[in-house]
């Protein structure tokens, strides 16, 4: 299927931005890191995919995510937080991390309150502004008002101490990742200079300690030992600064980040040798990441073994690590869906749900690309994961 080409509004939209990071480039003296590019094109403020007005999520928008489906999968989130929340009590915070179009919230937050793990505060922290007034309009819209009175957003992490539990749906792939490359055995890093023509084009430089350091750490445990001439892939050295960095003040709680990705050996498999960085518009997977730079989502997969790393280097303790569709039955969706099949109206609403389900947890939909990670203090957070554990493939 052929991509649908851009509107007038749109194309002026996207040249701004093109215009704006081909002036940071001069700016840098000729280039700057892919990471760089990639944090103006999504977050630019006004210009950026994420910080600009046009839909993002669902089917009107470039791509679906789990929450966009129906209630059944925040339902099964909230199944699978309920204890730790109770055990916290009234104090307790639900964080959730990028509110997307707020359905998540919106779910969540209902079936808390129906099984009595509501908490006193359900913070969302969402950079985007566009995004936190699309998210605020539906909540006091959709939720009764005692329940809508809860919910505040951020402009940064929780600093002072705090106790809850912590959620990221689709958030660590949107993080702006640096590229390296190896020539000749050294790490060098992916860069972006403007082209003829107003393009861009990718240009290496030698990488920082940091960068050289963590690919190296990789490749010690890569199963074809060290990395080939030409091997090209991305890398978040600062996984764990952004974890520390979001979790705030948090003393005690859960975390749960569900998302696309893979462990650290099949990742940076030889097979691999491009990455996994792509871009999404209007349901169409992009390879040229810098095509409609500011109209385009631009994503890489998550290496749940640097996120295992760091979630336990901030002083938490793993729970678990699972497919989406594992997590997801594991905290109730038969029960979820019975019970929302008893209260569909005709059988057009429940085969609504029924296909909800297969798209949730067939390998062909989210069930197997998608994988669910916890980490826990304090509270009661491993069995979440009893429905299935992939933590040897770490």
């Amino acid at each position: 299927m052929s991509i649908p080409p851009l509107d007038p509004d749109a194309q002026a939209h996207s040249d701004r931005l093109r215009q704006l990071v081909h002036a940071v480039i001069a700016d840098a003296g000729g280039a700057i890191p892919f990471s760089r590019f990639m944090e103006l094109a999504l977050y630019a403020p006004g210009l950026g995919y994420y910080s600009a007005g046009s839909t993002k999520f669902g089917r009107a928008g470039d791509f679906v995510t789990a929450p966009e489906l129906g209630s059944l999968f925040a339902e099964c989130v909230a199944e699978a937080f309920a204890p730790a929340l109770r055990q916290l009590g009234d104090a307790a915070t639900f964080l959730e991390i990028g509110g997307g179009s707020g359905a998540f919230a919106e779910a969540a937050i209902g079936h808390l309150a129906a099984i009595d793990a509501m908490p006193a505060r359900y913070a969302i922290l969402e950079p985007s502004a566009d995004l936190r007034e699309r998210q605020r309009e539906r909540l006091q819209q959709r939720l009764p008002e005692a329940l809508s009175a809860r919910v505040e957003w951020l402009d940064r992490p929780l600093d002072e101490a705090w106790q809850g539990v912590l959620f990221a749906n689709e958030v660590i792939d949107a993080l702006p990742t640096p590229r390296f490359v190896i020539r000749k055995g050294e790490v060098l890093e992916e860069g972006v200079a403007s082209a003829p023509g107003g393009g861009f084009t990718t240009v290496e430089v030698p990488a920082d300690a940091l960068m050289s350091a963590a690919v190296r750490h990789v490749e010690r445990q890569r199963d074809e030992g060290a990395f080939p001439d030409g091997y090209r892939s991305e890398l978040l050295p600062q996984l764990p600064y952004w974890v520390q960095a979001v979790m705030g003040g948090m003393e005690a709680g859960a975390m749960l980040f569900i998302d696309y990705g893979y462990p650290r050996r099949e990742y940076y498999a030889a097979t691999r040798g491009r990455g996994t960085l792509r871009a999404f518009h209007r349901h169409h997977v992009v390879d040229d990441v810098f095509a409609r730079v500011g109209l385009q989502d631009i994503t890489a997969s998550v290496d749940f073994t640097a996120l295992a790393e760091a979630g336990t280097g901030v002083g938490f303790d793993f729970a678990g690590y699972c497919s989406q569709a594992m997590f997801l039955i594991g905290n109730g969706l038969e029960q979820r869906l019975a019970a929302q099949e008893e209260q569909a109206a005709n059988d057009t609403a429940r085969y609504a749900l029924r296909r909800q389900v297969q798209q949730l947890t067939l390998p062909t939909g989210m069930g197997e690309r998608f994988q669910a990670m916890g980490f826990e203090r304090g509270v009661p957070f491993e069995a979440a994961f009893l429905g299935g554990d992939l933590s040897f493939r770490l």
